[in-house]
């Protein structure tokens, strides 16, 4: 009979030593002494050891250097002269002003701090300044190849009309020259037309801008006189003056006519965009960046959020005191705002208040894009209060309903039995506005 049983084999291990010491190790006696012998102890200084561990040497600071111009070539006539032949030339005017102007630099690069220049040759430091840029601004003219009339005409002189217009593209200031040369204009002008031109493409958007020509000087500074006259009152002797200003320097016939239909007072009927902002007798202007550091006067207002309360208790009044002009009001405010002096605020007196709005929509005339886009600030005067002129933009408290602080006119009101208000709206402000499109590219930065 067969066994399914499995057979299984074992092997079977021996863990029985045949030596008993073999469970123990044991150290030999010349394995121990290795071990445990004792090596001898020197007190003498390795110096090479010493050295690897030692400090490197502090690096030489760089020792500070005053500013160097880069330098210039200088003139032919010039090239051989040491630092008293500069100076003679300079302290006598030897030479024609853009030849000798690169002088200064040279004397600057020796070492000759402005001041010391000064001293030795009677050109004072602003008048370094103006040559030494006016003679880049005469390279960049010549390097564009200009009519030769025209350098011509900075051959002798003309150094602060180019130092003006220094900001300008290289293009601009080709026109920008001949514009200037051709007018015989000064300094002050060249300034006037180098700002008229850097802010214009900033104006996109404002009524009539499309009248003008970007690429003309002459535009630029008609538009800039056109929308200066839309910040007086209509009729006004400021307002003709600035319009007869615009239309005397413009030069296409699109700029006249635009100038032209806003003297004959066509302009505030008439708009392409049936915006009916063009109809208030409100100026509606955008305060320009840097604007309130060039102006010659300014006004300083409590600034109230679109709240009644707010307006009724702000300072009724603020003057000025002292030799310094500091202003003083007869109450302390948190907020406040400065303005450029613009003809409608700068006879402003006693309560004078400005409402910030975070949009435009709250103005009671067609509202554009921008109406919701950007945040305005509405300046009222709190002296007067009556509901007068048809035409006439009040500040009122949404007629009691709860809808908040908004302007209306004044024919809306006496319909609605309104004969008194918060204040007399005098005039809307824009935000600055920082545009990228006017930028000068690397090259155009001489």
């Amino acid at each position: 009979m067969l066994s399914l049983s499995p057979s299984v084999t074992a092997n079977t291990l021996n863990l029985k030593p045949n030596n008993p010491n073999d469970l123990f190790l044991i150290p030999s006696s010349s394995s121990f002494n290795r071990r445990h012998s004792v090596k001898p102890i020197s007190a003498i200084i390795n110096p090479y050891s010493f050295k690897k561990h030692q400090m490197p040497p502090p690096q030489q600071q760089q020792v500070y250097q005053p500013f160097r111009p880069p330098p210039e070539p200088l003139p032919s006539q010039y090239g051989t002269l040491d630092i008293a032949g500069r100076i003679d030339i300079l302290a006598n005017r030897l030479g024609l002003w853009y030849q000798y102007a690169p002088l200064i630099t040279s004397l600057i690069r020796e070492g000759f701090s402005p001041p010391v220049i000064e001293e030795t040759t009677g050109i004072s430091g602003v008048e370094q300044n103006r040559l030494i840029v006016a003679a880049q601004v005469r390279d960049s003219l010549v390097e564009s190849n200009a009519d030769p009339g025209l350098l011509g005409a900075f051959e002798t002189g003309g150094a602060e009309i180019l130092y003006e217009i220094r900001l300008l593209s290289t293009s601009q200031r080709v026109a920008a020259a001949r514009f200037l040369v051709e007018n015989r204009s000064d300094g002050k002008a060249a300034q006037e037309l180098a700002r008229a031109m850097k802010d214009f493409p900033s104006r996109r958007g404002d009524k009539g801008w499309e009248s003008f020509d970007y690429t003309l000087p002459g535009d630029c500074l008609s538009f800039m006189y056109y929308r200066q006259s839309r910040e007086h009152r209509n009729p006004s002797e400021q307002r003709s003056s600035a319009l007869e200003q615009a239309l005397r320097v413009a030069e296409t016939e699109g700029a006249r006519k635009e100038v032209l239909e806003e003297l004959e007072g066509n302009g505030e009927t008439e708009d392409k965009e049936e915006d009916e902002e063009s109809v208030a007798r409100v100026p509606v202007v955008r305060l320009r960046i840097g604007e309130v550091a060039e102006a010659s006067s300014v006004v300083v207002l409590p600034v109230c959020a679109a709240d009644e309360r707010e307006v009724l208790e702000a300072p009724f009044e603020c003057r000025s005191e002292g030799e310094f002009g500091v202003v003083v009001a007869e109450k302390g405010w948190g907020r406040w705002v400065v303005l450029p002096g613009w003809d409608p605020v700068v006879g402003l007196g006693k309560g004078g208040v400005v409402v910030s709005f975070a949009d435009a929509r709250v103005l009671p005339w067609k509202a554009n894009r921008w109406y919701k886009e950007e945040a305005i600030l509405v300046v009222a005067d709190r002296s007067e209060r009556e509901v007068g002129a048809d035409n006439g933009f009040y500040l009122v408290n949404g007629y009691g309903d709860g809808g908040g602080l908004k302007v209306e006119r004044g024919f809306t009101l006496k319909e609605k039995g309104f004969t008194e208000c918060l204040g007399t709206v005098l005039l809307v402000v824009r935000p600055p506005k920082e545009e990228n499109d006017d930028q000068l590219s690397d090259e155009d930065w001489e």
